[in-house]
């Protein structure tokens, strides 16, 4: 079992970063570490005199030693575990600071896509619509390994689109603080970036040769990699001005009206436009695509038209804006509406 991690209120910030740079020099060439090359990192900015006191106090502390006389410094295993146990409360946190970031982002950018569906929907008079983005995520950014117990480790996976997909693995016997961070570094190392082709046979060969024992483990990652990038997000269609269909009497006689709101409502024959659009539009520059009448397959849009447009937010996340209104819709309005809105809300979008 691990031990308590050290408190860092022990050292200093300049203890702190010499230990740091004497253990990361010495895991890279395997020789003592002198006051010398600690003094040539550039953050330090000490004398090899001042170097030499503050690792003679490290020393006495038991955080590294000297193997013999005139030889440099070589940690102890009180001073690794400093550096293991700092380097993945560090780690922890930047994966908190990451998943706080996104749930903000997703946060704000559904309040601004329902914002910009009422937008559209008072400065046409038409109804709007716009559907969350569609991520196109079939890379992997990062993953983090966590104990929850000692029976099961947390797989915490970020994918395209900075989309995070939870899984638990169940482990047969407890893993301990030290082996979940080689293991962290093994799979990010050799996975991050990398399409689920990519992630082939000879890689994960290679993974688990290197993780020794813990091959099933890794295995059980992979498969959780795999499901979090094939995996489909359920669609979010937002919509304003259902109302205004009110308004030309051709879409409220014989109970067309009704059938209008069934089929905002159901969101099904919306879906449908939403994955044409992304499926038609196919230019960097998001041509807008307009449907007619019969070109809508659903009967209650028979006597409608539909412009559509596609937003693209980057990092493989695109959406899709669009109007419902009568075929005899000012076409030049609505269009350049989408338009403006459509670029202010990229724009907006990628300031956050």
């Amino acid at each position: 079992m691990a031990k308590e991690p050290e408190k860092i209120s022990e050292l200093d910030e300049r203890k702190v970063k010499i230990l740091t740079a004497v253990i990361k020099n010495y895991l890279e060439t395997g020789e003592p570490v002198g006051s010398r090359t600690i003094s040539k990192y550039a953050d330090l900015q000490l004398s090899s005199a001042t170097i030499r006191n503050e690792m003679a106090d490290l020393v006495e502390m038991g955080y590294i030693y000297q193997p013999h006389t005139s030889a440099g410094r070589v940690p102890t295993d009180k001073g690794y575990r400093f550096y293991v146990d700092n380097l993945m409360s560090e780690k922890e946190r930047e994966i908190q600071e990451r998943e706080d970031l996104i749930i903000e982002k997703a946060d704000k950018l559904e309040e601004v896509l329902k914002q910009a569906a009422r937008l559209l929907a008072a400065n046409t008079n038409y109804t709007a619509l716009i559907s969350s983005p569609e991520t196109h995520r079939n890379k992997l950014k990062f993953l983090q390994l966590s104990k929850v117990d000692a029976d099961s480790i947390l797989a915490v996976i970020v994918v395209e689109g900075n989309i995070i997909k939870n899984k638990m693995i169940q482990v047969a016997e407890e893993l301990d603080d030290d082996t979940i961070l080689k293991l962290n570094l093994l799979l990010n190392t050799h996975l991050n970036g990398l399409s689920l082709e990519q992630i082939n046979l000879g890689l994960i060969t290679l993974l688990k040769e290197r993780a020794g024992i813990h091959t099933e483990l890794i295995g059980s990652v992979i498969d959780a990699v795999a499901e979090a990038i094939r995996a489909d997000e359920d669609l979010e269609i937002y919509t304003s001005g259902a109302t205004n269909i009110f308004k030309y009497p051709e879409l409220t006689d014989s109970g067309k009206a009704a059938d209008l709101f069934d089929t905002f409502e159901s969101k099904e024959e919306l879906g449908k436009i939403v994955s044409s659009a992304l499926k038609d539009d196919g230019s960097e520059k998001n041509e807008m695509q307009v449907y007619i009448g019969k070109e809508l397959t659903s009967p209650a849009m028979q006597d409608c038209s539909v412009v559509t447009a596609t937003y693209d937010l980057g990092d493989g996340m695109r959406g899709t804006i669009g109007i419902v209104g009568p075929k005899r819709m000012n076409y030049e309005k609505a269009m350049g509406t989408m338009k403006t809105l459509m670029e202010q809300l990229d724009e907006i979008y990628k300031k956050k």
